[in-house]
């Protein structure tokens, strides 16, 4: 009996890193909880891109009757702000407080961005729409107060991000960065996943009235899930002793620093083609489910949901394959491979009308999308210099960003094009409204392909150096980082 008993609680305590997601990133300074709380801020994050690629998306083009190509524009920018995500990096790797925190004073500065932002949206878009007692303002006022907010969110966003998960491998050992970074990322889909359920049971019985309540109760969750987030959290080190510190490299060193790296242009190529191909389809999906298979806004909204759990079982596959040895720039090239049948599925939707086939591509361009995305940035973080966690992120974040943004405001441009023409010829018949759709899921196909084509050299040269060296792994973060500069979860941190 005692030994069965001996054996049973050592199976139940086994339960918690076996089965519980990133149970083994804990250490005794740094607690799971703590973790968690921490990666709140990818929440607001995630709520923040469903309720502007996809819930805001699908409520202009259909229920306020705006246009694609301006709703398109609109979208994209936001991400006017994301080049500077490297920049924002880097001045949180060499910020100076005198109450010794660097990422801190960046969140708090972009999550008032976010909320002034979502708190002036829903009504600039009224304006912009020309609804209710709106009707005879100007165009240019809703237009004009419509891009401020788009802005401020965007800028806001992209703060938060860069400094949150720049603090996130500040708190971790090197060695556990890249399974820090899959959780930030697990925790953005589940936001995304949990706030289009909300989204779209909140506005099932739309009016304006309702947009209005449900927008400004994002500005408050953001502000609340991202001061939770970062209480408490940076390690304190006011400056001591009267010597000047040493002179911080400037951006324009760092960069180049950053860009010396092996492979580092080329990789960075990658992400831009890679995420081009993959966001095209965000700002087009929803309203496809509208016009297309003629579904309500609650269904198109679960499709983000449906979006987001791909996204998160792929980050859970690529996190896996990852953590065993796999190749980043091979696991990059099969995610761009799963988009081939995944944007194939969308397109023969349009005239078979088959719901499963929409469904079922829709699932796996999130599976694709995430594999992608995680790949991409393992590679970028497993060959970062040293104490540029900060810069590896934040160029990671902005060409990617940039990328997303430009993909979506071509999206939308090229679809009104493409049903303008159609609407001329009077061709396609009973396919007309689908036909702008199609063509942006075809330019994405060939995206894609020329993704592959690029990655596979990288591929073929990590196989070859893999098979001629018997010495350790190709990549190693903890080699390629200062642990000076980095705060170590063994150090007992004073936190504040």
């Amino acid at each position: 009996m005692r030994y069965l008993g001996r054996r049973l609680m050592t199976a139940w305590e086994s339960l918690g890193p076996r089965f519980m997601p990133f149970a083994d990133l804990a250490t005794p300074d740094l607690s799971l909880g703590r973790l968690v709380r921490l990666s709140l801020f990818q929440v607001s994050v995630g709520m923040t891109l469903v309720l502007l690629v996809g819930t805001l998306n699908r409520v202009m083009i259909v229920e306020l009757g705006v246009p694609a190509a301006v709703v398109g524009v609109m979208i994209a920018l936001p991400l006017v702000f994301a080049p500077f995500r490297a920049r924002i990096g880097h001045r949180s790797d060499t910020h100076r407080c005198e109450l010794g925190w660097r990422r801190v004073p960046f969140i708090w500065r972009g999550t008032l961005l976010q909320f002034g932002g979502f708190a002036i949206m829903p009504f600039a878009l009224l304006v912009l729409a020309g609804k209710g007692q709106a009707d005879t303002a100007p165009i240019w006022i809703g237009q004009s107060a419509a891009a401020l907010a788009f802005l401020l969110v965007g800028a806001g966003t992209h703060i938060v991000q860069t400094a949150g998960l720049a603090l996130a491998t500040d708190l971790t050992p090197p060695d556990s960065h890249p399974k820090v970074v899959g959780m930030m990322y697990v925790m953005l889909l589940v936001g995304m996943m949990v706030s289009a359920l909300i989204f779209g049971v909140l506005l099932a019985d739309f009016s304006p009235g309702r947009l209005v309540q449900v927008v400004q109760g994002a500005a408050v969750a953001c502000m609340m899930l991202n001061t939770i987030a970062m209480w408490k959290q940076e390690t304190r080190r006011p400056p001591r002793g009267a010597a000047p510190p040493a002179p911080d490299p400037t951006f324009r060193e760092s960069w180049a620093r950053f860009c010396a790296g092996e492979n580092a242009v080329r990789r960075l190529a990658i992400v831009g083609l890679g995420t081009m191909a993959f966001g095209m389809a965000d700002i087009l999906l929803e309203p496809f489910g509208g016009q297309v298979l003629n579904w309500e806004v609650a269904e198109t909204t679960k499709l983000t949901a449906l979006l987001a759990l791909g996204g998160l079982l792929g980050f859970a596959f690529a996190s896996r394959v990852l953590g065993q040895g796999g190749d980043p720039f091979r696991m990059a090239c099969n995610g761009a491979l799963i988009g081939l049948p995944a944007f194939a599925l969308v397109i023969l939707a349009a005239p078979t009308g088959l719901s499963i086939a929409f469904l079922l591509g829709n699932f796996l361009i999130g599976f694709a999308a995430a594999v992608f995305a995680h790949a991409t940035l393992t590679a970028t973080m497993n060959q970062a210099p040293r104490a540029q966690a900060g810069l590896a992120l934040g160029a990671w974040g902005a060409v990617q960003a940039t990328a997303a943004g430009i993909a979506m405001a071509l999206g939308g441009i090229l679809r009104d094009l493409v049903d303008a023409a159609v609407e001329i010829t009077g061709s396609f018949g009973s396919l007309a409204d689908a036909v702008g759709y199609i063509a942006v899921y075809g330019l994405e196909i060939v995206l894609l392909v020329i993704t592959i084509a690029v990655t596979i050299p990288l591929v073929r040269r990590t196989d070859r150096r893999r098979s001629g060296a018997a010495a350790g792994p190709v990549y190693s973060s903890a080699d390629r980082r200062d642990p000076v500069e980095l705060t170590s979860a063994r150090e007992r941190p004073e936190t504040g």
